[in-house]
């Protein structure tokens, strides 16, 4: 093949290849290049339709966060057993503290069930094991963390969705970005959304215009209920282990361990039977709480 096909065959070939948005490999590592990328990052928002408002906002200011890069360093998975993890993050006065308050908001939980299908029990569970009941939801400002994990290159990609999402959420109204405070890695409000989730899934329950995930428990609630009726949650369905629910609830959180604590909270809740006296009603053979839904 002479030069002039040959240029011809290779142009032909990138013309041929998928093409990707400008910032798909744009990523760095370490802080000598956070700036630079950042002022190209906030082009492409623009260009997706975002405010410039939001975005200098949100985004001025930013700088990059080696706190947040070195626990996203250490993360450790979940390795503890079942009966060990449950033991760690759930109490009878937990357990108690969200049947009690399933029972003080009767017209919240009617409204919440009818419309989503998703049980009081399962949301309150969640609520209580990602935060506490909003007790614990972070105090670490959303916008470096997520702008430090867009442009780090280990997960460059995932990050730089929830980064242009949380910037809709401010450009909707929802939320200042001086409000959107949460977890190292991003996770916003009382039982823990990242951004994108946030965006897709968040709703006003409460009726004051805004989707508010760390100070409305009408709206977190409501709205983790509409997270998992979006994955395909079954209205009237069991979460038994091997049940379609108990699929829907891995949506949530991968973690086996995570999903059967999840359940057996739930299970507990909605027995209307108050726990106390240490009992957590183990199962004998296996020294975990019964998972016999």
């Amino acid at each position: 093949m002479n030069f002039s096909g040959l240029r011809m065959a290779l142009l032909g070939f990138v013309l041929a290849l998928p093409v990707f948005p400008a910032l798909a490999a744009d990523c760095g590592s370490g802080p000598g290049g956070f700036s630079a990328w950042l002022t190209r990052f906030k082009k492409a928002a623009a260009a997706q339709g975002i405010s410039q408002r939001a975005i200098d906002s949100a985004l001025g200011g930013v700088g990059y966060s080696s706190k947040v890069i070195s626990l996203d360093r250490n993360q450790h998975s979940f390795k503890l057993s079942f009966s060990k993890f449950y033991a760690r993050r759930v109490s009878n006065s937990m357990i108690n503290q969200g049947r009690r308050w399933i029972a003080s908001n009767p017209s919240l939980v009617a409204r919440m069930e009818k419309e989503f299908g998703v049980p009081a029990p399962v949301v309150v569970s969640i609520w209580g094991l990602e935060t506490n009941y909003g007790a614990n939801s972070g105090n670490m400002p959303i916008f470096p963390s997520l702008a430090t994990l867009a442009y780090d290159c280990r997960r460059s990609d995932f990050f730089r969705d929830h980064l242009l999402n949380a910037l809709r959420i401010v450009d909707k109204g929802d939320m200042r970005p001086s409000q959107m405070r949460g977890a190292w890695a991003g996770e916003i409000g009382q039982t823990q959304f990242m951004a994108t989730s946030y965006y897709k899934y968040a709703v006003d329950f409460d009726g004051n215009g805004r989707r508010d995930l760390i100070n409305s428990d009408a709206d977190v609630l409501a709205s983790t209920a509409n997270y998992l009726k979006g994955y395909g949650w079954q209205r009237g369905g069991s979460w038994k282990p091997g049940s379609h629910n108990w699929q829907v609830l891995h949506e949530w959180n991968k973690a086996e361990v995570y999903v059967k604590t999840i359940a057996v909270m739930a299970e507990k809740m909605a027995s209307g039977k108050a726990v106390g006296g240490g009992s957590q009603n183990w199962n004998a053979s296996s020294g975990a709480p019964s998972l016999d839904l």
